[in-house]
């Protein structure tokens, strides 16, 4: 049986007051985005070494005590939420740039450094790290829940920018995978395992990410459509032509209408798209009039690009704070955001239907998207103390994620599986769900490993 008690005892003799029992605490490691109910765990530790991170997990493992790692808390399908108690790992004093090789394209790294710290460490070097899901994630998080974001058309999402991992695993043993190599043949690929665990295999605890050297020019653009159907298209097509794009977001009128509001913008309100390019002066001025060209076919208009930093940031700034736009909207309101990714070819027909499906209701859904990589966001509003509203929200959500499955998509291209979508796992990919339950208990065999989340474990 667990004994979570003699475990924290035995922790704060470790920690000293490095092991917090302190409600206000407790309270802050119970919260999540979204509209599941404060969840505090019994205790929360906050360790500086890998290995002070074994020795809690030596512990833990001995008297049967869950462990949930967490980083900033940005994740949106409830993954650090301590739904079985037991002690939240806090990573946030393991917070270091441990080496840069500029030479080589890489950076060493602890688990607790979010991605704007990182690049503000690495402006001196001409480098950076590419992978921006929009909040100020930990890396370590962001590894966890395999994150992506506005730039990962070109540059690609967390499986393709980590190298290697250190990781403690349930019974403490501290393990390295992959290399600073630029590829291995040599066994099972244990990187890639890790990434996307969401924290229920082991801790990661230190980091080897790939670096990209800043480019040269960078250039913004915005473009308004009539419709979403044609803002897509023109995307599909600059996708399907190899148009080298670094960033392409749709923003649908509500959330034009929201960031105006919230941003203190004037964009009309009608769909957008907000792109962004590098490369070098020539190559950019190229892209830009390519795509102008492109959205011209597809009815866009409006067209207006930018390579002043401050209006590239302030652009990306209103995108990144959307959510909170759209929250505003409706104040006390609570919120399921939530995503699917689907072949480009069928992202028109998804969203699409998606909006038919909402409007039929009489319900607005604000819709923005990843859209080079096939990936959408719904979020939808409600009263939590209408258990009506509540109730059309999650179905409006279960029939968007069974519509991307139907299209050949995922339910998630980036927030994860937590617990806000174990259910649609096994209808995704079938058998393979009871090999991944096997993968968890040869990692885990005791369960105490962020229990409850990706897999049902007996």
């Amino acid at each position: 049986m667990p004994d979570n008690g003699a475990a924290i005892s035995e922790l704060k003799t470790l920690l000293g007051d490095r092991l917090s029992t302190a409600q206000a605490v407790l309270h802050l490691h119970g919260e999540n985005e979204t509209y599941y109910d404060n969840t505090p765990p019994d205790a929360v530790a906050f360790p500086n070494t890998t290995q002070e991170v074994s020795e809690i997990l030596k512990i833990c493992h001995a008297h049967g005590c869950p462990v949930i790692p967490w980083g900033v808390g940005t994740s949106l399908e409830g993954h650090a939420l301590p739904i079985r108690g037991g002690v939240t790992i806090d990573m946030i004093n393991m917070n270091k740039m441990l080496t840069v090789a500029a030479e080589d394209l890489y950076a060493v790294v602890q688990p607790g450094i979010t991605r704007e710290e990182l690049n503000t460490e690495l402006r001196a070097t001409g480098l950076f790290f590419p992978v921006d899901p929009g909040a100020n994630a930990t890396l370590g998080g962001m590894t966890a829940t395999s994150a992506s974001g506005t730039t990962t058309v070109r540059y690609g999402k967390m499986k393709d920018n980590v190298m290697a991992l250190e990781v403690v695993l349930a019974d403490g043993r501290i393990i390295r995978t992959g290399s600073k190599a630029k590829k291995s043949s040599a066994g099972y690929d244990l990187t890639r395992l890790f990434i996307g665990s969401e924290g229920t295999l082991g801790i990661i605890t230190e980091l080897t990410v790939k670096l990209h050297g800043q480019p040269e020019a960078i250039s913004a653009a915005v473009c308004e459509f009539q419709d979403s159907t044609s803002a897509v298209n023109a995307v599909i097509m600059a996708v399907q032509m190899g148009l080298p794009i670094a960033r392409v977001e749709f923003i649908d009128a509500l959330s034009i209408k929201a960031i105006n509001a919230y941003s203190n913008m004037t964009m009309t309100e009608c769909p957008h798209l907000f792109m962004e390019f590098h490369g070098s002066e020539s190559g950019v001025a190229e892209q830009v009039q390519r795509m102008k060209e492109i959205t011209e076919e597809f009815g866009g208009g409006g067209f207006q690009w930018a390579s002043k930093a401050e209006d590239r940031n302030k652009l990306w700034h209103a995108r990144h704070t959307a959510y909170f736009a759209i929250k505003a909207q409706r104040p006390g309101s609570d919120g399921i955001s939530t995503d699917v990714c689907v072949p480009i070819s069928k992202l028109a027909q998804a969203m699409d239907e998606t909006i038919a499906d909402v409007e039929a209701h009489g319900w607005n859904a604000p819709i923005v998207g990843h859209v080079g990589d096939g990936n959408y966001h719904v979020l939808f509003l409600f009263d939590r103390n209408n258990p009506e509203e509540f109730a059309l929200a999650k179905d409006l959500t279960h029939r968007m994620n069974l519509r991307a499955l139907a299209l050949g998509g995922t339910v998630t291209g980036e927030h994860g599986i937590g617990i806000g979508k174990m259910k649609y796992l096994e209808e995704e990919h079938g058998e393979a769900v009871n090999i991944m339950a096997d993968i968890k208990r040869s990692f885990d065999p005791t369960g105490i490993m962020n229990p409850g989340k990706i897999v049902a474990v007996n």
